[in-house]
Parts: structure tokens; sequence; C-alpha cells
């Protein structure tokens, strides 16, 4: 079991690419290993890196793989992030995207493989290193897709497909793994106190492929050999409009049918803890609930699920109450089966210096933005403690599912499915009443797979319920993080 934060640096953000300095990463990255985290999750700016549609800078990949190097002395193991993107309601998008240069994200031609290209580049700047855990497409690329971003890229799901699939594929090629690989749930090797020297060099690229990359039938990479660091692997993360709005074209399906592992991201100033208040049953369990909606659509049961951000947004939950929030959170998260990680956002408050941030962002951190502990880092380091570094025993699964109605009973497909699962939602108060009455949330199971035998035995599920006809519901706008005060 994986305990991790995203790193947001204290020194000028992530704008420190810009000038980027070792000493002050270095400083970070203790900072997190002693709160027992033993990885994190680093986010290169994409325009730094790619200026310029056929230009991938040699110095900005170099400056991507000394922070692995560096959290290596540290003993962390490092994920990447290659599309940023989107960052804490700021957009960094290249101006060759942009503008007078506009174009479509997700299906112009020469952007795709452009930015193929960057993603294989950067993956092939960090391969190698013993203590890369994988890379990850972008940061909740999604949220370019559709409203309520002010400008979106239109795209149909089947795009949606193609993008992704290209942007794996394109991932694997860097990493020189043309298949899915080693990640197992709760079976991650320990991590790594060294790393190897390597030149990071440009690759180019294509789109790739279209429709989904080639992988093995399941999820889950073939175990290496004793004594063997599993193989880097590939991530595709949305923001959580992806399970509970209908009119988003990344939906439930490109999470668990691309990459290694299905992630999520759960924020409860999502209209979570405007319906169960910060530290009610609805919030502190979102995360648990967010991973069990989302491993529905796992086609494997050995599929991995990573609650890849999760955080204590103050704008909701009272700073005085952070810290039971961020215990419960973990705890409930931990009942959930095949669980890889936990990585919490984030490491450092934002700088009061700078500006336009929203509120909360300011007050995120596990540490506060000159590196002291805050209450929320003493419980995280808490956590980490007593369930990290082998300690964490993967629980049996929940043998009762709940049934979502992706389909009805003749099997035509139903629309809603993603706002009724939203908080507020029928099904997500059916779910929560269960949880609450049995102490843990159930699976849940797909109408469209109810009658999968095999899929439910290797599920290890026994019973599927209905949601109850008298469930009552509240009508929540799911919230976009851009959109906070």
């Amino acid at each position: 079991m994986r305990f991790g934060v995203n790193h947001t640096p204290s020194n000028g953000w992530f704008h420190s690419w810009l000038d980027f300095s070792a000493s002050d990463t270095a400083r970070d990255l203790e900072a997190i290993a002693g709160l027992g985290a033993d990885h994190v999750r680093v986010f290169p700016l994409w325009p730094v890196v790619q200026p310029n549609r056929t230009l991938i800078r040699p110095a900005a990949l170099d400056d991507v793989a000394t922070v692995v190097d560096i959290a290596a002395s540290f003993g962390l193991d490092v994920t990447v992030d290659a599309l940023q993107g989107h960052l804490s309601s700021f957009d960094f998008l290249p101006s060759w995207l942009d503008s007078w240069h506009r174009r479509n994200m997700f299906t112009d031609p020469d952007v795709v493989a452009s930015t193929a290209a960057y993603v294989q580049a950067l993956a092939g700047a960090v391969a190698g290193r013993p203590n890369l855990l994988g890379v990850t497409v972008g940061n909740e690329v999604n949220q370019f897709a559709h409203a309520p971003h002010p400008a979106p890229f239109p795209t149909t799901p089947e795009q949606g497909h193609a993008w992704a699939a290209a942007m794996v594929a394109a991932a694997r090629a860097g990493l020189g793994t043309s298949e899915s690989g080693g990640l197992a749930p709760s079976a991650a090797s320990e991590p790594s106190a060294a790393s190897g020297s390597s030149t990071a060099s440009v690759a180019s690229g294509s789109s790739g492929s279209s429709g989904l990359e080639a992988r093995p039938a399941s999820g889950v990479r073939p175990a290496p050999a004793t004594g063997e660091r599993p193989a880097p692997f590939v991530t595709l993360a949305q923001y959580d409009a992806a399970w509970y709005d209908d009119a988003q074209p990344f939906g439930p399906e490109h999470a668990a049918e691309h990459g290694d592992a299905t992630v999520t991201h759960s924020w409860v100033f999502n209209g979570a803890a405007r319906v169960h208040g910060a530290l009610g049953p609805g919030s502190v369990r979102h995360g648990e609930y967010l991973l069990q909606l989302a491993a529905a659509w796992n086609t494997s049961a050995d599929r991995p699920n990573w609650l890849q951000e999760v955080g204590a947004p103050t704008n909701v939950v009272d700073v005085a109450d952070a810290p039971t929030f961020t215990e419960q959170t973990i705890r409930h998260a931990l009942d959930v089966q095949g669980l890889f990680g936990i990585t919490w956002w984030c490491s450092h408050d934002v700088s009061r210096s700078l500006a336009d941030f929203p509120e909360l962002e300011y007050d995120l951190g596990l540490l506060t933005n000159d590196g002291r502990v805050k209450p929320t880092g003493e419980r995280f380091r808490e956590m980490a403690a007593a369930f990290g570094d082998g300690a964490y025993r993967a629980p049996t699964p929940p043998t009762t599912a709940l049934v979502l109605d992706d389909v009805a009973p003749d099997g035509t497909p139903l629309g809603g499915t993603r706002a009724d699962s939203a908080p507020g939602g029928r099904f997500a108060a059916a779910w929560l009443a269960i949880a609450e009455q049995d102490g843990r949330g159930p699976q849940v199971v797909l109408r469209s797979r109810v009658r999968d035998a095999v899929l439910l035995r290797d599920r290890g599920i026994t019973t599927c319920v209905d949601v109850p006809g008298d469930t009552a519901s509240a009508t929540v706008s799911v919230a976009h993080p851009a959109t906070m005060p």
C-alpha cells in the first residue's frame, strides 16, 4: 500500500520550472519524506518543455530527470505527469495551441502527433530510473473537453478514446514498454534509495493508435521476477466530472479502459460537503465511494485502483476539522479492495506572495509554505506510519454490490447514470446508507454486467442489491475546482 504526496514547489509554485533550483527541490522533497511518504507526484509544465510544436527542450527534460534523482536520494519513488495542462485553476497550454494558433487539442492530427511526441520524450527522459513508479498522461485533462471550461475543445467520447490511447501508447514507447507493466494493488515494491544515471533525450513520436492501446486482457502487468522492481506504469487522470456529469465526453470508460490502473481524484468541494457537512459520512467516505464507483467499470477484477488526489479543502472543511477529515478519509479509503495507493494533495501551501489563486489553494498543504508541518501533515504522518511500509493488510472485497443502472432491464442504454451517482443523487445516497449500516461501503456493479457470473466471482461479489425505490435525492450542481472562491 502506497502513501504519497503531490509535490507543490514551495518556492515559486510550478513557475519554479522556469528557473529550476535543485537545492529548493531537495529541501521540499526531504520535508515530504519526513512525512512518511514513499512517493511523490511531480508536474512539469507543458509549455516550458514544449514551447513550440516541434521543439522539445532537452534542458527542461534534464530538470525533470534531476527531480527524479533527487527524490531517490530521500528514498522517494516518483510518478511524473506529462500534460499540465491545468493546475489549481490556471491553464498551461502552449501558445501553439491557443489564440491565433488555436486547434483542437484532442482531434487535430498535427496537435495529437506533437503532443504524443512530448509525452514520449518526457517518459524517455525518466525511463530507467529505479525509483520511477510511472507516468500519468496529464492532470485532469478532461476539463479541457467540456464546460465549465470557458473555451473547451469539442470532443466526442470516441475521439476521447482515440486521444487517450495515443497518449498512453506514446508514454509506453518512451518508457520502452509496449504493453502494460507491473503495477499491482497493495503490492508495490519498496521505495528505492538510489537512482541510476542516464542522459535525457528527445524522442520523436506520432499519434500512434486509434482506439484502445494494445495491452494484455488484465490491466495488471505480469509480476516481476524475484528481487526485480516492477516496470513503470502509465495512467490517465480525470477530474470527477467523468463520473458525475453526463455531458462530459471523457467518462468512466476512459478511466477504466486506458493505462494500467483506474485513477480517481476526490474533492468534497464538488458538492459532497455541501450536502453532508465537512465531517459527515458522505464527505469522509467520498474517496472510498469514488474508488468503488470507478471500479465498477473495470473489466478485470485485479485492475488496481489509485486515489491519486485527495485533500482537505478549507473552503468547505474548517481548519480545525482538517486533521480529522484527513484521518477518516484515509481510513475509509483503505477499506477498498485493490487499492494501489493514496497520494495526498498537496505538499506545501501556495505562497501568499502569488496572486489570484482560489483562496483554498493557500491552505491545502500538509506543510506551510516555509516548511513547517501542519496538523494535517502530522495526521498524514501518523496514517503513513500505521499503514505504510508493509503494515497495511489488503481487505477482502465486500461481498455486497449495489447495482448501478447504466442500462434498462432490456439492455437499452440509460442516460442520467452519472448525475444519479453524483453527491446528492439517488445512487450515491443508497450507497452511503449501506456503508453506514455495514461500516464499509459496498462494491458497485453495472446493470449491464450483473449477469457476468465470472466477473462477479472474481470480484468476490455474492449479493447484488438494487437502489430502493424510496431513496431520496438532492439536486446538486457538481462544482469545478476553477470555479471555487
